[in-house]
């Protein structure tokens, strides 16, 4: 395992960090405890020392998941990252309420690095400003609650420097950050701000959510060959200095062995211009053919109305792959509840993290499959 200093906190993170939103899961959909302990267990074993969790991952159970992997000696190894769900803080009382429920889920006594969850321009006004929630971070990181001061991010630019502005308490952030994504959300010019600051930074959706592991073959043509998609996209983000940890949402152990190797070869600086430019190609093809920017977080689940509005998005920017309207609407048709029955609530639309009209998607999707 390779090691990256972490901005100014002091610690030495490795390059791969186990993010816990796509466990192993049984066929009801509930998370398969033992293999994900076990995979946890040896991703640990192998010198991976940053696991990311949060409140809402796996229904509320991703926590409890790494709070029994992390027992027999694992917790010592680590550094434990989880999130404040910012949507459940009402009143100031709810940080600590809050806080004290996940340390117990995880059965640990304090959170090494602890973050305010999707924070945004909104967020930043309507809830941690008003109820002074980063003064009680600060609280808990003084009673040992916490050991570092951090947030996740979905918004655009101008609102994450502000965020960054905001505190002087900010030890480090979590970004979306990929070859596809270099001018959305914080992107590049956002992730060398807050490593000017002295800032850790976190990289999430490495491969936008799945996306970049499954490359249409005109867009994998971009790369020389000998790597996979998956490494290509993991070697963007450790040839920048700037970033600290890259999370990968392990969900098997073949996942975990190959971003392991991959990890074991990483480094600052590993790309030469030659390779950089290939990632511009590879982004230049792709954004062609991209229909909707879903990383299928499932952040918008479930629906009021029954839609799986991931999967329809996945068949719809099935299209932008294969060129295939057929394609599309045989999958399309296969599904119960259809695009057209979106009732515009916007409700799903509230907690989108890439913050898609998704009403309107689904009436452009009705259009295109008749």
């Amino acid at each position: 395992m390779q090691y990256r200093k972490f901005g100014n906190t002091g610690a030495e993170v490795s390059a791969l960090g186990f993010g816990c939103m796509r466990l192993p899961v049984l066929a009801d959909g509930s998370v398969d405890e033992a293999e994900a302990i076990s995979i946890i267990r040896h991703a640990i074993d192998e010198g991976v020392n940053y696991i990311d969790t949060a409140y809402p991952y796996h229904g509320g159970q991703s926590e409890i998941v790494v709070g029994k992997a992390l027992q027999d000696g694992y917790r010592e190894k680590v550094h434990l990252a989880t999130k404040l769900p910012l949507w459940s803080v009402h009143e100031e009382a709810d940080f600590d309420r809050l806080l004290n429920e996940q340390l117990q889920k995880l059965q640990t006594d304090h959170i090494d690095f602890y973050l305010l969850h999707a924070m945004g321009k909104e967020r930043l006004e309507q809830t941690v400003k008003p109820l002074h929630l980063v003064d009680h971070m600060k609280r808990a990181k003084a009673d040992g609650r916490i050991r570092h001061i951090g947030f996740s991010f979905h918004d655009n630019l101008d609102a994450f420097k502000e965020i960054v502005d905001y505190t002087d308490a900010w030890e480090f952030c979590q970004i979306q950050y990929n070859y596809i994504n270099i001018n959305d959300q914080a992107g590049t010019e956002g992730m060398r701000y807050a490593a000017s600051k002295g800032m850790g930074v976190i990289i999430m959706e490495p491969l936008l959510g799945g996306r970049l592991a499954n490359l249409a073959g005109h867009v994998a043509a971009a790369f020389p060959a000998g790597k996979t998609p998956v490494e290509h996209a993991f070697d963007f983000l450790w040839n920048q200095p700037e970033v600290g940890v890259v999370l990968s949402g392990m969900g098997s152990r073949q996942q975990v062995e190959d971003n392991l190797l991959y990890a074991s070869r990483s480094g600052i600086g590993m790309l030469d211009d030659e390779g950089i430019a290939a990632y511009a190609k590879a982004k230049e093809i792709y954004d062609s053919m991209s229909m909707v920017g879903c990383t299928g977080c499932a952040y918008c689940m479930p629906c009021p109305f029954g839609l799986n509005i991931p999967e329809i998005f996945k068949v719809y920017n099935g299209f932008g792959v294969h060129g295939s309207k057929n394609r599309v609407r045989e999958s399309y048709e296969a599904f119960e509840v259809r695009a057209d029955q979106c009732h515009s609530c916007h409700k799903c639309e509230q907690i989108c993290p890439q913050h898609i009209k998704i009403s309107q998607v689904m009436k452009d999707i009705t259009e295109f499959v008749k």
